[in-house]
């Protein structure tokens, strides 16, 4: 059990957290939300004792291992699956003494202790986490030196995981994920058998693998159960009935205060008078709920009107190196109103694809044409470095629109999300977000014609991301998404593509379809990598019960066929539910409802958490049967 009790914090003469209280109990999945700047990271180091809090204290059970991602990436020569393997210490220090015992019964006893920790099938858990997270057998026998700094940031990511803390603390772990290595780590992290805090801006993540919500505002801590969408359904009820409550009291306090003025003076009303006095002042008026604004921004429209196809591609081939194509035979078309989400694992080439309809990269076959005045606008993570470090937005927005009234230039900062306190700040002091707002709004300046984006919302809190969905819905222009964020798609793009195997074809689904296929092809590969094992483990007598393991393996599906059936008939409830549940949510969003009619707010809030606890229950059946076809499978 993670306690924090009463904890205050300063940093530079600013509060971030004020006699904060909370408790996450043993085994739960915890997801710590709050604006960005607000101390979450910081209550991460008070846990971990990197810092020390003014007052209060936070603990956790006596030899409880804590464990986060390493803030530097790992760079050495050592292979990416044996860096993996040296994050269990205690494997790694039982290995090399028995290397050297020589007492019979010490090594009897490391060899014990090397059984209960499972130090045997340890190398295929490491592969099977690495694998999840995008990397292939041949990859994880490179050293960690070979890769990009993003891609070492998931064998960091990979090793903690390995190591399994009692308390595993993970901050923002998907900034560096595509979606497909998202969808594994919130499968993962649903099955991960100890306490998880998660800090994350990632609302799908928050609801499929976390049980309970920790919101920092106003430098105190709050526990709400459920995942996300639970937590802000329920925060917007109390919100709503705190409102009423002041109210309330107002009405009472002004009352109170009219009795007192018009009887104070009066001999016989004296002491009444008195009487209402201190029970007024006794009346601590209720804090007032200052309702966040919303943050907002908008993209231009497109400044030239276009007909349909505003580019198409035939038979394209492209990449960087001549003769080598990361994709080829690439058919496309598009219109001027397409919303297309990019799907596919890192590497597979989704950013090459966005770097040609960009007009940054060359064709290296076929044929592509562009409407005549076609204007791309493409936003990346990595051109936040080519924001001007010692400019202040407004200086930045003023290099575009010279000669014009100081007045229109920070008005026109103002449509890209920056509040007026920020606009006279240098941009290398700007959080993340703000810096992503403002390249957003520099990259869209023209008002193009298609917006394409590579992976917008590491940066961006939830609000931001909200914001950006509203901006791109009501953006006139055609859309590009590549994110792992897949709320952002679900409620952006009406069109996915797939890119893999160096080809771009047409997804038949939704994200929930594409979520059931990484899954599905992640355990079959395992299947497939442990069949592999065995065949060349039985490679002497491979030509002699190769048709007899054929037969075994054709007669084990025909028995788990009924098995096969149960799992596909819960994945059919589990989307049936979903789909009630997004249909009551839409109800629920509705911030006039409990004003019109509680009982009908009343009724759709207690069938929505009927359906999250069949959906629980559905999953968990999911999982187990999911479990049990795998591992008869692979005996």
């Amino acid at each position: 059990m993670l306690i924090v009790d009463d904890v205050t914090y300063r940093i530079a003469g600013r509060t971030l957290l004020d006699g904060a209280s909370v408790t996450v109990p043993t085994g739960a999945k915890a997801g710590f939300v709050g604006k960005n700047g607000t101390g979450k990271t910081t209550l991460f180091r008070l846990i971990t004792g990197d810092i020390h809090a003014e007052s209060g204290l936070t603990s956790i059970p006596k030899g409880a291992r804590i464990g986060q991602v390493a803030q530097e990436a790992p760079g050495s020569a050592t292979t990416l699956l044996d860096f993996v393997l040296q994050a269990d210490k205690e494997r790694a220090a039982l290995l090399a003494e028995a290397e050297t015992a020589s007492d019979p019964h010490r090594i009897a006893e490391i060899h014990t202790r090397l059984a209960d920790i499972l130090a045997h099938s340890a190398e295929a858990r490491a592969a099977t986490i690495l694998s999840g997270l995008g990397f292939d057998h041949d990859a994880q026998a490179r050293p960690c030196s070979d890769f990009s700094g993003g891609w070492r940031m998931r064998v960091a990511l990979a090793a903690v995981l390995f190591a399994e803390p009692d308390l595993l603390l993970l901050d923002e772990p998907t900034n560096y994920l595509d979606l497909e290595g998202t969808l594994w780590l919130e499968s993962y992290i649903a099955k991960y058998p100890h306490t998880v805090i998660i800090i994350s801006h990632d609302r799908d993540l928050l609801n499929h693998c976390v049980d309970m919500i920790v919101h920092l505002d106003r430098c105190k801590l709050t526990a709400w159960r459920g995942g996300y969408d639970s937590f802000e359904r329920q925060r917007r009820e109390k919100l709503l009935l705190d409102v009423k409550m002041r109210e309330k009291q107002e009405a009472q306090r002004a009352h109170m205060q009219s009795f007192i003025d018009r009887f104070k003076a009066k001999a016989t009303k004296a002491r009444q008078a008195q009487s209402r006095m201190k029970a007024l002042a006794r009346m601590a008026p209720l804090i007032e709920i200052e309702e966040d604004q919303g943050l907002s921004f908008t993209f231009p429209e497109p400044q030239a009107k276009l007909a349909p196809p505003i580019l198409a591609m035939d038979k394209v081939a492209v990449g960087y190196e001549p003769g080598r194509p990361v994709l080829k035979n690439v058919t496309l078309r598009f219109d001027v109103d397409d919303r297309i989400g990019l799907l596919g694992a890192n590497g597979n080439g989704k950013s090459t694809l966005a770097k040609l309809i960009a007009g940054r990269l060359d064709v290296m076959g076929g044929e592509i044409k562009r409407a005549g005045k076609l204007d791309v606008a493409m936003f990346a993570q990595h051109q936040l470095d080519d924001l001007r470090p010692d400019e202040t937005p407004v200086e930045h927005v003023t290099r575009l629109m010279k000669d014009q009234p100081v007045p229109r230039v920070r008005a026109r900062v103002a449509q890209m999300g920056l509040p007026t306190s920020r606009m006279d700040t240098a941009a290398k002091d700007l959080s993340g977000g703000e810096r992503a707002r403002l390249l957003l709004g520099l990259v869209t300046f023209a008002g193009p014609n298609l917006l394409i984006l590579d992976e917008p919302t590491n940066h961006l809190d939830i609000d931001s991301r909200e914001a950006l969905v509203r901006a791109l819905n009501t953006y006139e222009g055609a859309v590009i998404v590549i994110s792992h964020d897949r709320h952002l798609i679900e409620a952006t793009v009406d069109r996915l593509l797939l890119v893999a195997d160096g080809g771009v074809s047409s997804f038949d689904g939704d994200i929930e379809d594409y979520k059931r296929y990484i899954l599905e092809r992640a355990a079959a590969d395992r299947r497939d990598a442990a069949a592999a094992n065995r065949e060349a483990g039985e490679e002497r007598d491979a030509s002699a019960s190769g048709q007899e393991r054929r037969k075994v393996a054709a007669q084990k599906r025909e028995q788990l066929a009924p098995l096969k059936r149960q799992i596909k008939a819960a994945e059919e409830r589990l989307a049936h539910l979903q789909k009630q549940v997004a249909k009551i949510d839409r109800e629920l969003e509705d911030p006039l409802l409990f004003q019109k009619s509680p009982e009908r707010g009343a009724t759709l809030s207690k069938a929505r958490a009927d359906a999250e606890r069949t959906i629980a229950a559905t999953e968990e059946q999911w999982l187990e049967l999911s479990a049990e076809y795998e591992e008869a499978m692979a005996e």
